[in-house]
């Protein structure tokens, strides 16, 4: 839900800066929603890099090289965030990512099962680990509109 709340907080702020200051280029709602999905891409790549062993807890015991696994995800999260941003790989970066949430979709189960706290210090209550399953369809659908 954190992440929702980037995408469409920075998008919206994109948005109305575009018609505060008369850019025409951000007054359309897929533009800004696309910079908002690299915006936050690249930012939770960094998160990934900066404190990976926060991470490591979601997939530790059931996948080899836990912590290998995250700086890799890190490391894709920025390259694909970057690439929506380059209309010759934008399709590919959204592929990407759209194939990397797709594999992250088991950590957030096992997160949700095992009742563990969320990232980033979220709460460990089951009703937020659980609703944040229903959020990855919506990052699917939002990166894949953005592109279109």
């Amino acid at each position: 839900m954190a992440f929702l709340s980037g995408l469409l907080s920075i998008g919206l702020i994109l948005l109305l800066a575009g018609h505060l200051f008369n850019v025409p280029w951000l007054q359309q709602w897929q533009h800004d929603a696309r910079l908002a999905a690299a915006v936050m891409f690249v930012l939770i790549g960094f998160m990934h890099l900066a404190t990976p062993r926060k991470l490591t807890y979601m997939i530790e015991g059931w996948l080899p090289y836990a912590l290998e696994l995250v700086l890799i995800s890190g490391v894709l999260e920025i390259v694909l965030g970057i690439g929506l941003l380059i209309p010759g790989v934008r399709m590919y970066a959204a592929w990407g990512l759209i194939g990397l949430l797709i594999l992250m979709f088991p950590a957030n189960i096992y997160v949700a099962v095992k009742q563990l706290p969320a990232p980033g210090g979220l709460p460990a209550k089951a009703w937020y680990t659980w609703s944040r399953l229903a959020f990855q369809p919506v990052y699917i659908a939002w990166v894949w509109w953005c592109v279109r």
